[in-house]
């Protein structure tokens, strides 16, 4: 029988030294059922991180693996260069559901290469390259991607065509406003935007582009409406907003389907990935078609919308809608904040709990300040493990755990996670 050690030496002979796996001891899943996982050497986990938030309706699930078996058998490849039903006909589901108006969709094979795209299209079709982001933002690993992240724990290179400037954004704890309320951070925040375009731009920015809740970022959440706001002067320049939702589409959030319904404004261009497929490798971007058909060359995808993945997609999207899974999100994720409160709301070193729905996160501190604390994030990770559950890890200093069940989670199967969570949390000194 192969081993997770033997694995392990494997993984480190061939691939790049900057590719790590989670935990003091990595394990190689072998197999998924439901919300459940088992590894090489047949121990069994509950998953709670989806392998970042991309298995979304749970793992060999009937529906998915059936229209992923049934294409297979059929075409699995044809490129942008054929026409394909599978494609136009998931290109179609979601224009309509992505609530831009006159809404066209261009598929990509990563978040990476979405967000790569949005830039793309926002500086040809403003002729501009300046472009806004967010601290404390992530957007992906290409050359482009890397331009507009600020995270330097992910940031590989400073070098860009771009020029970027970054605007406080919703991650609170460390936000020089963090100390007011809602409506005074925003105002705030809404004060720095004009500054920035003021101060330290031409005026003719191409885009903002934002997370509505920023993953990498540790789940950081900024008040409603506050994107909403920020637009009205994004709007007086005619900058474009660019949401990437490549972690809060699909219901995740519960209250909405896409992270950027909380704030009373429509994106000009929406990005999409993870759990669209799944995990068959599917993404792309949403835009109006005027900026979509900005581009005037010829261009296409080799695997962007292939026939399997679309098959995926298809039959993903179609058991998120018909069993509510936005709804279950929207209950479970409550119950998820509820138990979890208490013991955050006791233990001195958590700064917070914070999310919505089931995309959740708890940032861990030194007692008394806000201090990143990873060696006490890290307890909570190895901890959870040998409880059986899978959680994910993130924030700026890798002191935020990541808390992502599948959509379909069931009452039983949270009250396990939570039961693993808040018993390891206990044992943390």
């Amino acid at each position: 029988m192969t081993t997770n050690a033997q694995l392990l030496e494997r993984y480190r002979a061939v691939l790049p030294s900057y590719v790590n796996p989670l935990y003091a001891e990595p394990i190689s899943i072998e197999r998924g059922e439901g919300g459940y996982v088992w590894d090489v050497e047949g121990s069994r986990y509950l998953d709670f991180f989806g392998g970042v938030l991309t298995t979304m309706v749970g793992h060999n699930n009937p529906e998915v693996v059936a229209a992923v078996q049934g294409q297979a058998a059929k075409v699995m490849h044809t490129s942008t260069l054929y026409l394909s039903e599978p494609m136009i006909e998931l290109a179609e589901q979601i224009a309509a559901i992505s609530g831009i108006p006159d809404a066209r969709v261009f598929f990509t094979t990563s978040g990476s290469e979405a967000n790569d795209t949005a830039i793309l299209l926002a500086t040809s079709y403003r002729k501009s390259n300046q472009v806004l982001a967010m601290r404390n933002s992530y957007h992906g690993r290409s050359f482009t991607a890397q331009a507009i992240t600020s995270h330097s724990s992910w940031s590989s290179t400073s070098l860009s065509g771009l020029s970027v400037n970054f605007i406080q954004g919703g991650y609170r704890l460390r936000s020089p406003f963090g100390h007011m309320n809602d409506e005074d951070f925003t105002n705030a925040c809404v004060d720095d935007l004009v500054q920035v375009i003021d101060m330290m731009t031409a005026g003719d920015v191409a885009c903002l582009i934002a997370e509505p809740i920023q993953g990498v970022g540790g789940f950081a959440t900024p008040p409603d409406g506050f994107f909403g706001e920020l637009h009205k002067v994004l709007a007086n320049h005619q900058i474009l907003l660019v949401t990437d939702e490549v972690q809060t589409g699909w219901g995740r959030t519960g209250e909405h389907f896409w992270g950027y319904q909380a704030h009373n404004v429509v994106p000009d261009m929406l990005t999409f990935a993870k759990g669209v497929g799944n995990g068959a490798t599917l993404a792309g971007i949403v835009a109006r078609a005027e900026i979509m058909d900005t581009i005037s060359v010829l261009s296409f995808s080799t695997f962007g919308g292939n026939p399997l993945s679309s098959a995926a997609g298809l039959a993903t999207l179609r058991y998120v809608l018909d069993n509510d899974l936005q709804g279950n999100a929207l209950a479970m994720g409550r119950r998820l904040t509820a138990a979890l409160a208490p013991i955050a709301e006791k233990k001195p070193w958590i700064a917070e709990l914070r999310g919505k729905g089931l995309m959740q996160a708890i940032e861990t501190v030194h007692p008394g300040s806000t201090e990143p604390d990873a060696r006490r994030a890290g307890a909570i990770l190895e901890g959870c493990k040998r409880r059986g559950l899978l959680v994910g890890k993130g924030g700026l200093y890798g002191n935020a755990i990541r808390i992502t069940p599948m959509l379909d989670v069931s009452a039983d199967e949270l009250n396990e996670g939570v039961s693993a969570i808040i018993e390891t949390i206990e044992e943390i000194e």
